[in-house]
């Protein structure tokens, strides 16, 4: 058996830890901060899987190819959509309640799916409820859990057919850097909302696996399809409020309290989120600035408390009565399509390298998420990683994986210690200004050089480090965007002559639901338009 290194405390790291301590292997995991402190325990909205008999794996399938825009990997979303059901029912095994009602298992809609196959738990603590119960289920197995404890950078080590990644530098909570060897290292460390000043994600989502697998020499790819959330409320702190609420049937409305989306797309507030964040931030401007609203009072208080206890929770203390009044929303950066190019069982470029979650890129998800495959996609490509592990001291390279390029330089600029250091709050607000809902090539251009005039820290403690990554992946997400000149699911470029945005004619069908996050400052809106 080998020794695992999962680095990583969301559903993908648990769920890997867990199946590969099952399976015999020794596994170590780490988390920058505590166990239970991550991106999944944030989820609203629910998981997805074609679970009941109106639904199909096809139907599934279809629906999220048609969401990316077409540029889903066919064998990855086949791998989704028909292994999904199993890792469901693994997650009721491990202990997760998801809600029931009369019938058995409750279900709820949301965009772009053309069946209602979305599992909630408390309403809307489905990753809340998800990470307790994997928390739990891995303490329970032989697992070293180092906690405050982050990856700063991967070991590789040279050999005939290129490097192979044999552990990671560490960084511990009292700032020591050590290193920490294996067999085969995992990375479940989520996505880099963390690049945007407005954005749905909590403080640990810096990037930190993209960045360090890109430096040590990894195939990333995809980093300009980042997907903006339509509907953040429009106050301190951006709660996300959950997709599920269109899904019931809450609606968008305009200053003048008219229902937009009806007038834009057919499917109305369950178009793609990349449509309908658009739409939300188009209208804004339109009107100087004022946010658009969702009005979900036709729900009912009953309702709305029985449904969504935390977020009314959440509008309470932002001063609103969701079930009086229509609350302001606004988009705001919510998950990365892109990141390290893995095959069908988590490998990644290097051997010894795997990467599961948002960390990968595993070509699910193609141009645009579809709503709620996020959690799923962890789940399933965690398990199949772990089937991949490697016996002790053995690792391949995916087939037709390309060759190993030498690391990267630690900026990703040549004069690395050249230039200011990096400013984070400077950098979030010139990639939201530049690097958001909207790109031309002038902005992408100002943005790079913005960029290349700084230099990344040395880094010595957990702050240091992110200010890092977030250089590195600022620097390489904005390449990504301005090598791609076409417009297509969630990366919009206002200067190209087409837009391959999707629109359908596929009806709507059952009830609404929809996610809500994050409020940006209209000075900031009216720039990057």
């Amino acid at each position: 058996m080998a020794r695992v290194l999962v680095v990583g405390g969301g559903i993908g790291g648990l769920w890997t830890a867990v199946r590969a301590a099952d399976a015999g292997h020794e596994v170590e995991l780490v988390t920058k901060t505590e166990l239970a402190d991550g991106n999944t325990r944030h989820a609203q909205g629910g998981i997805a899987a074609a679970l009941f008999p109106d639904d199909s794996a096809e139907r599934h399938f279809a629906d999220t190819i048609e969401a990316g825009a077409g540029l889903g990997d066919p064998a990855s979303v086949r791998v989704l959509c028909d292994e999904g059901p199993a890792r469901v029912r693994d997650l009721i095994r491990f202990g997760v309640a998801f809600d029931h009602g009369d019938s058995g298992l409750e279900r709820g809609l949301e965009a772009a799916h053309s069946r209602a196959r979305i599992l909630h738990a408390g309403g809307d603590a489905t990753g809340a409820a998800i990470e307790h119960a994997l928390v739990a289920t891995v303490r329970r197995r032989a697992v070293r859990i180092h906690e405050h404890t982050m990856l700063v950078d991967l070991l590789v080590t040279a050999g005939p057919d290129g490097g192979r990644v044999t552990g990671a530098r560490l960084l511990s909570a009292s700032g020591d850097l050590f290193e920490a060897t294996a067999d085969a290292v995992v990375l479940a460390t989520g996505g880099a909302g963390q690049l945007f000043c407005h954005t749905t994600n909590p403080d640990v989502a810096t990037g930190d696996g993209v960045a360090a697998a890109w430096r040590a020499g990894a195939e990333v790819a995809d980093l300009e399809f980042v997907q903006f959330h339509p509907t953040a409320l429009a106050a301190p702190g951006t709660p996300l409020i959950s997709e599920a609420v269109r899904g019931e049937g809450a609606v968008l409305r305009d200053a003048e309290g008219h229902r937009f989306m009806a007038d834009l797309d057919p499917r109305a507030e369950l178009a793609p989120r990349d449509v309908v964040a658009r739409a939300v931030w188009r209208r804004s401007l339109e009107q100087d600035g004022v946010p658009v609203t969702l009005d979900a009072t036709a729900l009912g208080r009953a309702f709305l408390d029985r449904r969504f206890p935390g977020l009314g929770a959440a509008c309470r203390d932002a001063g609103f009565d969701w079930a009086a009044e229509p609350v302001p929303v606004t988009p705001a950066a919510h998950y990365a399509m892109g990141g390290v190019v893995t095959d069908l069982d988590g490998r990644t470029s290097l051997p010894g390298l795997f990467a599961v979650g948002e960390t990968a890129r595993t070509g699910v998800h193609g141009a645009n998420r579809l709503a709620s495959n996020s959690l799923l996609e962890a789940a399933v490509f965690a398990d199949r990683a772990v089937r991949a592990l490697p016996e002790a001291g053995h690792s391949a390279r995916p087939a037709g994986a390309p060759p190993v390029g030498a690391p990267h330089e630690a900026s990703g600029n040549p004069e690395t210690h050249a230039g200011a250091p990096v400013d984070r709050a400077a950098l979030q607000a010139l990639m939201w200004q530049h690097v958001g809902l909207e790109r031309t090539a002038g902005g992408l251009a100002a943005a790079s050089a913005v960029l290349d005039a700084w230099r990344a820290p040395e880094p010595h403690d957990r702050r240091t480090a992110e200010d890092r990554n977030l250089l590195d992946l600022a620097r390489l997400t904005v390449a990504a965007a301005a090598a791609r000149t076409e417009s297509v699911g969630a990366h919009f470029r206002a200067d190209a002559a087409t837009d391959r945005a999707r629109t359908s004619t596929r009806p709507a069908a059952g009830r609404r639901h929809h996610d809500v996050a994050g409020v940006h400052q209209i000075a900031d809106a009216e720039e990057a338009a």
